[in-house]
């Protein structure tokens, strides 16, 4: 069994997608980070970065203690070896995987995240920072657009890569994009959106954040007020 330290958000929802995916059976363990949940000592244990998705398995390869795993790259990876799925096992395959999923760790991820705080939840309105990253998510949808041109999956076939990307074009109008002007990525888009599976993942917790709107004003000082002193 896993434990699944979870919110639903964009990360969050990479794991619930693969896990409902890979036919992989889990615990909800919700980590409600507009309160700050994510910061408390047991959390802290499993995650050293106070960030959520975590997982917990108590039933590693190989046996032993039970395994916790954080960062949603990390997790991705360590699910498809757990399963043996969606994760090539030859070496060309799976470093293409592998590229696309840090590319989404390290590109679409942040950028669409600075391009959400900055246009959605700024205290103030900055037509800087708001262009920069628009205009940054915009030209990684092209990345990707181009990259699903004559595929009908990121990599080939169904992978980590497209639950690594996926939950991020979900808030593309938030983003400030028009999935029409990508029709390679609205064509994939789309056909994720259809699989059942990943529909099951989307609405994974989604009662938790109807319950509690997530971005009041103490959940904004909680979220983009952290330092180091959090990990003390």
């Amino acid at each position: 069994m896993i434990d699944l330290y979870y919110w639903p958000t964009p990360n969050g929802w990479k794991i619930s997608i693969m896990l409902e995916e890979a036919g992989l059976p889990y615990r909800l363990k919700p980590v409600n980070i507009g309160k700050g949940e994510q910061f408390a000592p047991d959390f802290l244990a499993i995650s050293p970065n106070n960030r959520m998705p975590a997982i917990v398995d108590h039933d590693p390869p190989g046996g032993g203690e039970p395994l916790a795993v954080f960062e949603s790259g990390a997790i991705l990876e360590y699910l498809a070896e757990k399963s043996g799925k969606f994760l090539p096992r030859e070496v060309r395959g799976r470093y293409q995987v592998m590229q696309w999923v840090m590319w989404q760790m390290g590109g679409l991820g942040p950028m669409c995240g600075q391009n959400h705080h900055f246009s959605q939840y700024a205290p103030e309105k900055i037509p800087y920072a708001i262009d920069r990253y628009v205009k940054e998510t915009n030209r990684l949808y092209g990345v990707l657009n181009k990259q699903l041109k004559g595929r009908e999956f990121i990599c080939g076939a169904l992978s980590i890569a497209d639950f690594a990307c996926w939950p991020w074009i979900v808030p593309h109008e938030r983003q400030g994009q028009k999935l029409d002007d990508f029709p390679d990525l609205k064509r994939w888009f789309l056909a994720m959106k259809a699989r059942p599976a990943v529909a099951k993942g989307y609405a994974v917790g989604r009662e938790l954040r109807e319950q509690q709107p997530l971005m009041t004003d103490e959940a904004k000082k909680i979220l983009f007020g952290q330092t180091a002193a959090v990990v003390r």
